[in-house]
């Protein structure tokens, strides 16, 4: 047996427009959206009575794939819990990208918070972190050639 690759990212968001349009304005392309429920849904995700609305989001070169997923039900009880870089768990989606400062400032524009400065790592990357919408972490990272 042998992983091949990680095929996509689940995402669950209250604001599906909202986050939609936050990847789309950061580059990425919608590749699908639909609906889902029923039975075999509630089955899949183990929990009863599953409605969910999803966008799949990829990058140009069809290479990384994002779902967006919001759940009509059953809805959660807790609501978006804001989270730190430290939180146990997943906590943020890594993407490389063509020039950095480029892409930061895009994003301040945009209103997005960029809650580290641009770093330079050693001497193969520069990285910064911003949050999307829901708490969604982003890193960027920029390869130095």
């Amino acid at each position: 047996m042998k992983i091949q690759k990680i095929d996509h990212v689940g995402v669950i968001v209250n604001d599906l427009s909202a986050a939609k349009e936050f990847f789309l304005d950061f580059g990425l392309e919608v590749k699908g959206e639909w609906e889902m429920e029923g039975e075999l849904m509630g089955y899949a995700v183990g929990l009863n009575d599953a409605k969910v609305a999803c966008v799949g989001l990829g990058t140009p070169d069809g290479q990384t794939w994002i779902e967006l997923i919001k759940f009509y039900s059953p809805s959660d009880e807790k609501d978006i819990q804001q989270t730190f870089a430290n939180t146990l768990g997943i906590r943020h989606i890594a993407f490389t990208v063509e020039d950095i400062e480029a892409v930061v400032a895009k994003l301040k524009k945009k209103g997005t918070e960029i809650f580290s400065e641009i770093q330079q790592y050693e001497e193969s990357y520069k990285l910064c972190y911003a949050r999307g919408p829901e708490g969604i972490i982003l890193e960027l990272a920029e390869e130095i050639k």
